[in-house]
């Protein structure tokens, strides 16, 4: 596949988580960005070619690849235990979220906000993984990502290591700031359609909800709620206390 950007071509390269076969830069580029790159893929053994803008034109997709792409492999994804190397992991289930643009907001957002861990429910992201690398500015090369076969079996799994569950679902829920994020956690969310399975569901430990200021009844779409949710994580991990 073909990576376009300096921002998604340096997270292929620093992230490790694919084989980057070439990386074709514009051969006008002098600038630090485009050095840095250079010396990187001298590094890490990465062939490197300088080609007329016209020729990556061509071979890009799109016009806003600033003089860079690289042809690369698709992404290596990570094993379920991953998710809880951290003192106190904070795991993120996410179904029913299919748009790439909308899954690469979003893990954006995680990363940010230090999640240690993504699970996806398996398909084949391969064909949107550009899409995903450049709408997440990179974060998706570098978060720990989960394509599960059985997502109902991986969560029970996290449970049983003392990971407590939160769906976000109004049901049943309480304002989403009265619960406590301290301890070892999995924040499940669902996609706007048709949110989160029934199955998944059953394992909620506790459902939370983004109270509005008005009575607007639609709900938020996942990556707003993504957003919302994550960084009271990152609150009250980072001002407990004070």
């Amino acid at each position: 596949m073909i990576l376009e950007g300096d921002v998604s071509v340096k997270a292929a390269l620093l992230g490790k988580k694919r084989r980057v076969n070439k990386v074709y830069l514009d051969v006008r580029r002098k600038d630090r960005n485009a050095g840095f790159i250079l010396r990187t893929c001298a590094e890490a053994g990465v062939e490197t070619m300088r080609i007329s803008r016209e020729e990556i034109d061509r071979m890009a997709s799109g016009r806003t690849h600033g003089g860079l792409i690289a042809d690369a492999d698709a992404r290596l994804y990570d094993d379920l235990s991953m998710c809880t190397g951290t003192d106190v992991p904070f795991v993120v289930f996410l179904e029913g979220v299919e748009d790439p643009f909308n899954l690469g907001y979003i893990m954006r957002t995680l990363y940010s906000a230090g999640c240690s861990g993504l699970i996806l429910k398996r398909r084949n992201w391969e064909n949107a993984e550009p899409v995903i690398v450049r709408s997440s500015a990179g974060a998706s090369e570098y978060l720990t990502t989960v394509l599960s076969d059985d997502p109902v079996s991986d969560l029970q799994s996290l449970k049983q290591k003392g990971l407590r569950c939160y769906a976000a679902m109004r049901k049943d829920a309480v304002p989403y700031y009265e619960e406590d994020y301290a301890g070892p956690m999995i924040l499940m969310i669902g996609g706007e359609m048709r949110g989160l399975s029934s199955s998944v569901l059953a394992l909620s430990d506790r459902n939370i909800y983004i109270p509005y200021m008005n009575d607007f009844r639609n709900a938020l779409n996942a990556a707003g709620a993504a957003s919302a949710l994550a960084f009271e994580v990152v609150r009250q991990r980072m001002y407990r206390g004070e």
